[in-house]
Parts: structure tokens; C-alpha cells; sequence
């Protein structure tokens, strides 16, 4: 499937085997319900197969799911998101360098508010100053958002701490787990990274052009990577135990579709309030902080109305990140 996106015949596949799980259906009259050929329905149910999607071929009779398949495919997604605009068109990809880069690309081309990009596996995920995202294959939740709000560029702060709650209250209710936000855009369970959240924009003097928001949540990685593994972990590890990556998403894209409708109607105030009730970071913690050009201890003393973070350093003196790095200094 290279790094195109996923044909939509491939998504009517997946549709089809699902809605008619129970019984064995013919290649013939699969071919014809999707518009392909017989050869092309045994090409794309290899390509299933290999992501892990369980159909099970019977000799001269054809093809029956055996579980439901754990693919973030549009078909799956869009009737449990009722009215939501996130999400009213999706694009999928088996394979892709970036979704934020995909999405960055369709923005600027005009995509609707409301488009989200996902895509099984990343080859060059990428997290704030540049680092790599680990986007192990079906194994996490790798998607983009386009946002166009009618907001100035001061208020981007406040978008990424909103994305921030909505993946908190999102993971909260998905798997009852503990969650902590670390400001701006880490969600953390038990010390541990377990999402994050990379907003980028196009923006002119007083004007949002429009806003990626870069989601990436770690769901069913059986292990992190040795380098990673002391900072990053996965809602699998934590709960032991695997979670549907499509009822993530679905509740990540309503909650995102509530927390952003709040942003727009009522403002900074109620986000950045909820946003400092649900993290521990917000105020009277002590933190490093790794800035372009510094690195310090500070004690963090809340978020200032635009959502950046008021911190104090040791001389006393109070001011404000923008942006910045910052982790928890234990004594």
C-alpha cells in the first residue's frame, strides 16, 4: 500500500467483513460489492493479514472475519462520532512519513476544519524541538487535526493546553487509568510519558491561518525502546492489558470536538482552569527548565491567562514560558 492513502475500496472491505461477521462471504460477491476484482479482494486481504486483521479463507467459499479488526479505518470510525465536525472527513493511510505533515500539506491546500489524518505506522513521527515519535506499527493512535479558529496567535498556547485536557479526559474515561499533564502537552502515567501533542500553525500578524494538532498516543506497545523506556511507557503496559485503538480515537475526537467548542464560545478561562485542576504540574512544583538557551530549577506558579506558565526562579524573580522543556526534579 506504499504511502498512499488508504483506498477507499480497501475501507469498504473492512466495512463489509465486519458488518457481516458471522458468516462466510464469497470473494465473487465481495469483488462485486467493493468494485474490484476477485484477485484484487485476496491482494487487499493479504495486506489486512499482515496488520494483523484475522479473516480466515475457506477453501472455494471465501472470507470470514474472525475478530473485529483493531484498524483506525474511517469506515470504523465515523458512525461512532455522530454530529462532530473532527472527524466529519478522515484520511487514512497504512504508511506514512508524518501525519502532521500530511496535514500540514492539506491545510495549506484548504482542507475543511474538522479533517483528521491517521495512520497505522510512521516512518518519521515527529514531537516537539524535532525528536523522533516511536509510531510502532497498529500499536498506537498517530493522527493530525486541522483547525481553523478564529483566534490570534497569542491564543496558541491555549489551544495546545485545550488538546491537552481532551486527551486527558479522553484516556481518563478510555481506560481508567491516573493521568497527569505535564505542561505543555505530555500526558504522563505513573512518571511516564504516555502521549503528547504537537501543535503547529500558520499565522500572520493578529490572524491564525490555521492549526495541525499532532496527537500521538501510545496504546498497545508491548515494550518502548531501551533509550525511551525510562521516560515513555503505554496505556497497554500501565493497564496490562490491550484497548481498542479505534474507541481511544473515538473518544479522543468527541472530547476534542467538546474542549474546542468551550475554547471558542467561553475563552481561555474555563480550559486553563480545568486545565490546572487535572495537572500537578501547574503550580508549586519544582522543575528543570530547558529553554533555547538556559537550563534551571524553577517552582511553577501557575499559567497566566494566555496559558503560558508562570514560573519562579530561585533568586525569586516570577516570569513566563512560552515555550520550553520542562521535567520534574526530584529530591
Amino acid at each position: 500500500m506504499g504511502t498512499a492513502a488508504t483506498d477507499r475500496r480497501i475501507d469498504k472491505l473492512i466495512s463489509v467483513l465486519v458488518k457481516n461477521a458471522t458468516v462466510v462471504l464469497p470473494g465473487p460477491k465481495i469483488a462485486s460489492q467493493i468494485g474490484v476484482t476477485r484477485s484484487t479482494v485476496w491482494n487487499y486481504v493479504g495486506k489486512l493479514r499482515a496488520l494483523g486483521v484475522d479473516i480466515q479463507g475457506h477453501t472455494s467459499s471465501g472470507y470470514q472475519l474472525r475478530t473485529l479488526p483493531d484498524i483506525l479505518a474511517p469506515s470504523l470510525i465515523q458512525p461512532e462520532l455522530g454530529d462532530n465536525e473532527i472527524g466529519r472527513k478522515i484520511i487514512h493511510y497504512f504508511k506514512i512519513d508524518s501525519t502532521s505533515n500530511v496535514a500540514l500539506a492539506m491545510a495549506t491546500q484548504g482542507a475543511p476544519e474538522g479533517t483528521v489524518v491517521l495512520a497505522e505506522e510512521q516512518t518519521a513521527g515527529r514531537g516537539r524541538f524535532g525528536r523522533k515519535w516511536h509510531s510502532e506499527k497498529s500499536s498506537g493512535i498517530y493522527s493530525s487535526i486541522i483547525l481553523r479558529p478564529k483566534l490570534s496567535p497569542a491564543d496558541a498556547p491555549a489551544i495546545t493546553l485545550m488538546a491537552g485536557l481532551a486527551v486527558h479526559r479522553a484516556l481518563t474515561a478510555a481506560t481508567g487509568l491516573t493521568f497527569d499533564i505535564r505542561w505543555p502537552n505530555d500526558l504522563m502515567v505513573h512518571g511516564k510519558k504516555v502521549s503528547g501533542i504537537l501543535t503547529e500553525m500558520s499565522a500572520e500578524l493578529g490572524c491564525l491561518h490555521h492549526v495541525v494538532l499532532g496527537i500521538g498516543v501510545n496504546v498497545n506497545h508491548k515494550s518502548i525502546p531501551a533509550d525511551l523506556a525510562s521516560i515513555a511507557t503505554s496505556l497497554g503496559i500501565e493497564g496490562k492489558r490491550n484497548y481498542s485503538r479505534a474507541q481511544i480515537l473515538v473518544s479522543v475526537l468527541k472530547e476534542l470536538e467538546k474542549h474546542y467548542t468551550l475554547l471558542k464560545e467561553k475563552g481561555n478561562a474555563p480550559i486553563l482552569r480545568a486545565w490546572a485542576e487535572a495537572s500537578t504540574y501547574a503550580e508549586g512544583k519544582t522543575v528543570r527548565v530547558r529553554t533555547g538557551n538556559e537550563d534551571f530549577e524553577a517552582v511553577t506558579a501557575g499559567l497566566d491567562p494566555t496559558g503560558m506558565l508562570r514560573i519562579r526562579r530561585e533568586d525569586g524573580r516570577e516570569e513566563s514560558l512560552f515555550s520550553g522543556e520542562i521535567t520534574e526534579v526530584n529530591r
